[in-house]
């Protein structure tokens, strides 16, 4: 115990003798960590999107005029036994119409006849076999079926940016902490060579690297903590001053949402810890050799 309180203390002292340097290694991780979060935040929320999209594909069984409930019952057979498939359901003519009169009154409204085809429509259990289930219900050739329409292009545009989606924002959370490791292990480094003397004299009357490294490594963590507790602070205010007027407040849509703000939060705070703590180690590592 005695040993930490001197561990601290010795952080703490540094912290105030380079006042500085510690400011703009916290003003470093509170740039990187607002960023991340604002990156993590969109970036839920866009694969989350992604999802969404990808989850209403759907294919479409489209029957004949004069189809026999037999050949219906043949078809929902199929689809009920192939594990491909998530969910179906039928659609008969009197539901297609009625659907079509809640979504296109104007359009409907004078029609004299039903024109509108019984159906299944088909939701796949991964987005990405819809076009080996329609190849497959083609095959099939059942009595009765018209068409079996998927939406190739489509489902290929949506398929595609959904995974190019899923790859930056990969790519942005490794390159943003990336940076911020390095940005504060270079500001640190600063504190770190204004006291390498101090650090040389240490080691020679004979104290132990961890020794010499806790009060740096400390004093990287209360850096990051206070980096990361600011940027969450900023996130906070943005997120009640901010987003209201970016997005309207009669908008909401359970299946498109981003990652709660307190999980989020969690994570910045854990990640400036570590990024303190690996930016000093990082820069104390050549300073021990001595």
């Amino acid at each position: 115990m005695s040993r930490f309180k001197l561990v601290f203390s010795e952080a703490v002292r540094s912290i105030g003798a380079n006042l500085s340097t510690s400011i703009a290694a916290t003003m470093t991780v509170l740039i990187g960590m607002f960023l991340l979060g604002l990156f993590i935040a969109l970036g839920t929320w866009v694969v989350s999107w992604s999802d969404h999209v990808k989850s209403e594909l759907q294919i479409r069984v489209i029957f004949l005029d004069d189809v026999t409930p037999k050949q219906v019952n043949k078809v929902g057979a199929y689809l009920g036994a192939d594990s491909q498939i998530s969910e179906y359901h039928f659609v008969s003519r009197a539901e297609a119409l009625k659907d079509m009169e809640k979504r296109y009154p104007n359009y409907t409204k004078n029609v004299a006849s039903n024109p509108f085809p019984a159906s299944f429509e088909v939701t796949p259990a991964d987005a990405n076999s819809l076009k080996e289930i329609s190849a497959d219900l083609r095959a099939q050739k059942f009595a009765g079926v018209e068409v079996v329409k998927d939406g190739q292009k489509l489902s290929k545009r949506i398929l595609s940016v959904a995974r190019v989606i899923e790859l930056v924002f990969l790519i942005a959370v490794v390159v943003l902490l990336g940076a911020s490791v390095l940005l504060i292990a270079n500001t640190i480094r600063l504190s770190i060579f204004s006291r390498r003397r101090e650090i040389e004299v240490m080691k020679l009357v004979g104290a132990t690297n961890w020794f010499v490294r806790g009060p740096f490594m400390l004093e990287g963590l209360l850096c990051g903590l206070g980096g990361a507790l600011a940027a969450v602070v900023l996130l906070m205010l943005g997120k009640e001053a901010v987003l209201p007027a970016i997005i309207p407040t009669d908008y909401t849509s359970p299946d498109v949402q981003a990652w709660s703000f307190s999980l989020i939060a969690l994570m910045l705070i854990l990640i400036g810890l570590a990024v303190g703590a690996l930016g000093s180690g990082m820069t104390l590592r050549r300073f021990l050799k001595v």
